[in-house]
């Protein structure tokens, strides 16, 4: 089965240690994931992808976001929100952090052996199994579906809670110190907000904090609507880049020209 080029699946991918292609094989590996999704809020696959496919996906890649990336800065709260409902402005819940990272987008990546990766059914239908959900999409917006995410020396994706319940990375390179993965489960539900608990955590109360290390080629999938986390500041010489997969259990899925612009500078994409 070829998947990019003259490369197969087996050349890009380690499906002897992860079958997800072949049913019979991947009923152990869904039932290992949903423990450690149950226990963690998430679930590794290290080494998924080859180091030689990730040492190509970075040599494309790279020089893109280094010269043709959209930088997003923004001062926010782990809400993204100007304002909470019954919190006063002051209340430790509400602190502001500062966030930058440089996105290159969906439709700059369509040579990319990423996004094959992406769109790879297999892969979407593992996912969906583990997540026990009867079916996922690619996203069809051709900006927003796909993107690698950069955070230079000195950069960071602070505090937050994702908008989505579930999110996909595949990290193609660690940063040479820091940036990485932080974070608190069951800090709230979607039945309680816990503001007292998440302010506390945000003031240094709560020491509950946990650290996911990640090696280039692990495809990890966070549940991050409940849990806080964040990217800590990359340090040394070397940025961190992350592929970042948005799958919906709908198709069609696109954002509205207000989101692209937010997010990315542009809505129109590149062709």
């Amino acid at each position: 089965m070829r998947l990019f080029g003259g490369n197969t699946v087996h050349q890009i991918l380690d499906l002897t240690r992860y079958p997800i292609d072949q049913p019979t094989l991947t009923s152990a590996l869904v039932e290992q994931c949903r423990r450690e999704l149950a226990r963690d809020g998430m679930f590794n696959l290290p080494g998924f992808v080859r180091p030689d496919a990730v040492q190509a996906m970075v040599d494309h890649v790279a020089p893109l976001a280094a010269t043709d990336s959209f930088t997003h800065q923004r001062e926010h709260n782990v809400y993204f929100l100007r304002s909470v409902a019954d919190l006063a402005p002051d209340h430790p819940a509400l602190t502001r952090f500062r966030t930058t990272n440089h996105t290159v987008c969906g439709d700059q990546l369509r040579d990319n052996l990423i996004t094959r990766i992406y769109e790879w059914e297999p892969l979407q239908r593992f996912i969906a199994a583990v997540l026990e959900i009867p079916q996922l999409y690619p996203m069809e917006d051709p900006i927003a579906r796909l993107n690698v995410m950069e955070y230079r020396p000195g950069e960071a994706l602070n505090w937050h809670f994702d908008r989505s319940r579930y999110t996909t990375t595949l990290l193609l390179r660690a940063a040479e110190h820091g940036g990485e993965f932080e974070y608190r489960t069951d800090l709230r539900s979607d039945s309680d907000p816990n503001y007292e608990g998440v302010g506390r955590f945000l003031t240094g109360a709560d020491p509950d904090c946990h650290v996911n290390p990640l090696e280039a080629g692990t495809l990890n999938v966070f549940a991050g609507k409940n849990t806080l986390h964040r990217v800590s500041t990359v340090q040394g010489s070397q940025s961190r880049l992350v592929g970042v997969f948005s799958y919906y259990d709908r198709p069609n899925v696109t954002f509205s020209d207000e989101e692209r612009i937010g997010f990315y500078g542009r809505s129109t994409p590149r062709h």
